[in-house]
Formats: C-alpha cells, structure tokens, sequence
C-alpha cells in the first residue's frame, strides 16, 4: 500500500514546476491534492492479505510430471524457483545498460527477457528494470506479458505471438508481436502441453 500511494497517490501531491500529473482525485486519493491515510492503507494491506485463492483444481497428473521435468531441464528455476516460484530479482530492459555501481547487488540478475522497454524506460516512474514475477496461482490468472497482451498461458507459450501481425487476445491497442520472454517457445507442441499442466498446478 505504500508502493502503490507513492507511485499513483502522490501524483496529485507532486509538482514539477507548473506541471501537476493529477491535478484530479486518483483511485488511491480521497479529495485533490489529498491521498488515503496510512491507517486506511494499513486497514486495506489487512483485508488483502486475509483473501484465499479458490482451491487449485488443476492435479499434479502424468502431464503435470512431465511438465516439472521440463521447468528443470529447460532452465526456468533460473528465475522462477521454488517456494515462491520467482527469485524477486529485477531483469534489465532491452536496451538499458546498468551502471556499474548497481552490478554490485545481488538483486539484479545479468540478462534481460526481452521485455518491451517502454514503460521502464519511457515513463517518469521508469527504472530500466522489470521485477521477476511468481508463477504462484497462474492457473487462475491472465493478461501474461508486461501490458497482459497474452490471455492465457497458453497464448504465452504460443511461438506465433511473436509474428508482426499477430492480434494478441489480451489488451492490445493493434496487431502486433507480444515482445519478451521467448523462453518455451521452442518446445515441442507435447512438452508445451506438459509444461503448461505443471504451471497450472502451482
């Protein structure tokens, strides 16, 4: 809750010379130039985290078997290991070269996926990096890609995403390739299935 009032709230708090990126109320301020209490984001950090996901129907099957084999032989435990099925690490951007000071850390791993650059790179909140991101309740999760052009795992895994005239099932704003995290796409149409039957069970 405080990631998100510092990155969306203190917009209508923020001024950078006559320029205001809110002038408006936002979803996490009460009135403009106001934002919610840190009791009221405490009190929501609460609720969110007394949630339960619904029970995964999805069983750990011959398919699923299969499926974990490859997750290990093809090299995702990398990024994605367990428990929580992502190291938490932050990958580059295409194109961002990292300085040599922030090498040092531990917690930036030393190859980009590809990912479109735009919004780290682009934005005022841009850091030239993205975060790994948990595989954990994939199963009942969609909108796969940085901007969710990819609706189901399915789609992510599909090699034909990355054709220029492909029309992602997910958001899009046009035909296009859904850029970024090639990695499974050469699988054999079989492995996919298993691949995608183990994910489904995380």
């Amino acid at each position: 809750m405080r990631y998100a009032i510092i990155n969306m709230g203190l917009d209508t708090l923020a001024f950078y010379g006559d320029f205001q990126p809110s002038p408006d109320r936002t979803i996490l301020s009460s009135e403009p130039g106001t934002r919610y209490s840190d009791e009221q984001l405490y009190a929501m950090a609460l609720y969110i985290y007394s949630l339960t996901p619904p029970p995964n129907p999805n069983p750990m099957d011959e398919h699923a078997t299969k499926g974990q084999r490859i997750f290990q032989q093809q090299g995702c435990v990398g990024c994605h290991p367990a428990p929580l099925y992502t190291s938490n690490k932050l990958t580059p951007a295409s194109g961002f070269v990292v300085p040599e000071d922030l090498r040092k850390t531990e917690d930036i791993l030393n190859v980009s996926v590809g990912t479109d650059p735009t919004v780290a790179m682009q934005t005022r909140r841009g850091t030239g990096f993205y975060k790994v991101p948990s595989l954990r309740g994939v199963w009942f999760r969609n909108g796969f890609g940085h901007e969710g052009q990819a609706d189901t795992l399915e789609e992510w895994l599909d090699p034909s995403r990355l054709k220029d005239d492909y029309v992602p099932k997910g958001f899009h704003i046009g035909p296009g390739p859904i850029k970024g995290h090639e990695f499974g796409l050469k699988l054999a149409p079989d492995d996919r299935r298993d691949l995608i039957a183990f994910l489904k069970t995380l």
